[in-house]
C-alpha cells in the first residue's frame, strides 16, 4: 500500500529540510497560516500532522489540540515534546476514528492528500464528516492540481529560501533530492491530484459543501487550500 511505504518513510531519517533553519520555517509559516481559522477554545484536530513543531502556538489559542500521526517513531517524539501541555493529546489514527460523534470544531489534513489514493481519502472524509460538529470546518490543503511540476515546487522552495534565509541551502537541497529516496518513492508512487472541480465533487460525495481559499496553507501558493463545512 502507498500510504503505509510514505508512513515507513516519514519515519525514517530523511532529508526534506534543507536545514534547520528551514525545518523551523516550514512549521512555523504553517502555524501562522492556520492562525486565522482557529476560533478560541476550540477542539481541534490536526490529522497527519507529522512534527507539528509550532503546535504550542496553535495551542494557545485552541482550547484542545488532537495531534494525530501515523509514524510511530514521529508520534513518540510528539508525546514526549508536548508531554506538559494539557491542551494537546498525541493519537494514533485509530484512536481518532472511536472518537465521539460531532466533537470537533476543526479538523485539519494539510499535505497529506497527496499521498493518499483516492479511496483513502474518501474514507477519511467520511470519518472528518461524523467527528465535526454541524457548524464545523475541514480544512483541506496543499492539494496538488494536475498541472502543478516538481519544477513548480522547486521554484516555491527557492523562493521560501531567499524570504526566510536559507536560499543557497535549498539551492543545494533540490540538487540532493534528485538522487535522494524521497524522489524514487516519489517517481515510484506517484503523488495523487486534484483539479478544483474534482476535489469539491469528492467533498460533496462524502457530505461537504467547498470552497477554494484564497491562498494556500504554507510556503506553495501553486497548490490550494479547501474550506469544507458538513451539509
Amino acid at each position: 500500500m502507498a500510504e503505509r511505504d510514505w508512513i515507513s518513510f516519514w519515519d525514517s531519517p530523511h532529508s526534506i529540510y534543507v536545514n534547520a533553519r528551514h525545518h523551523d520555517a516550514h512549521y512555523r509559516r504553517i502555524a501562522d497560516d492556520l492562525a486565522p481559522y482557529v476560533p478560541p477554545g476550540c477542539a481541534m484536530l490536526d490529522y497527519g500532522c507529522g512534527e507539528a513543531l509550532a503546535a504550542g502556538s496553535i495551542a494557545e489559542r485552541a482550547g484542545t489540540l488532537i495531534l494525530c500521526e501515523a509514524a510511530p517513531g514521529v508520534r513518540a517524539a510528539l508525546a514526549a515534546r508536548f508531554a506538559g501541555n494539557a491542551r494537546i493529546a498525541v493519537r494514533t489514527p485509530e484512536e481518532v476514528a472511536t472518537l465521539p460523534p460531532q466533537s470537533l470544531d476543526l479538523a485539519i489534513l494539510h499535505s497529506v492528500a497527496q499521498y493518499l489514493s483516492g479511496a483513502e481519502l474518501d474514507a477519511l472524509l467520511r470519518t472528518f464528516r461524523r467527528l465535526l460538529k454541524p457548524d464545523g470546518l475541514l480544512l483541506l490543503g496543499d492539494i496538488i492540481p494536475p498541472d502543478v511540476s516538481a519544477a513548480t515546487d522547486a521554484r516555491a522552495l527557492l523562493r521560501f529560501g531567499a524570504r526566510d534565509g536559507f536560499f543557497c541551502a535549498a539551492a543545494f537541497g533540490l540538487l540532493r533530492t534528485v538522487f535522494s529516496r524521497y524522489w524514487l518513492m516519489r517517481s515510484r508512487l506517484g503523488l495523487t491530484r486534484y483539479d478544483p472541480r474534482a476535489i469539491s465533487e469528492k467533498l460533496a460525495a462524502t457530505g461537504f459543501a467547498a470552497t477554494r481559499a484564497d491562498k494556500n496553507i504554507g510556503h506553495n501558493q501553486a497548490r490550494m487550500t479547501f474550506l469544507a463545512r458538513p451539509r
